[in-house]
């Protein structure tokens, strides 16, 4: 599922910063090569046990991530339920407590960015 309307995309902010915010929130980097990264954000959901993680694309819009000052500007955030082994599944419905707290996340994030 595709996060329409969080304000994030188009954001820019320096790698160290992005870091600092995103690890406030629970978010982690993820995978991340010298100009993109994803940031991840593990929400369960009690009800069923499922897992879902809320993702944020970014790309290096000025330098390279192997520099903290690198700035970086914020591409797609999605939100998928965690398939095993590995991977993520962007198609089933997400109950509305996670997508509640994937929402709330994305807002303290906007706000620490702006």
């Amino acid at each position: 599922m595709i996060i329409q309307n969080s304000g994030l995309e188009g954001m820019q902010s320096d790698l160290a910063h992005l870091d600092e915010s995103a690890e406030k929130l629970g978010f982690f980097r993820g995978q991340w090569e010298y100009y993109r990264a994803t940031y991840d954000l593990k929400l369960e959901d009690a009800s069923t046990g499922n897992d879902y993680y809320l993702r944020m694309n970014t790309r290096a819009v000025e330098g390279r991530l192997e520099s903290p000052h690198a700035v970086l500007a914020i591409e797609a955030v999605y939100l998928g339920r965690a398939t095993f082994p590995h991977g993520l599944e962007y198609e089933s419905p997400v109950p509305q407590n996670v997508l509640d707290k994937a929402n709330d996340r994305l807002k303290q994030l906007k706000q620490m960015l702006e």
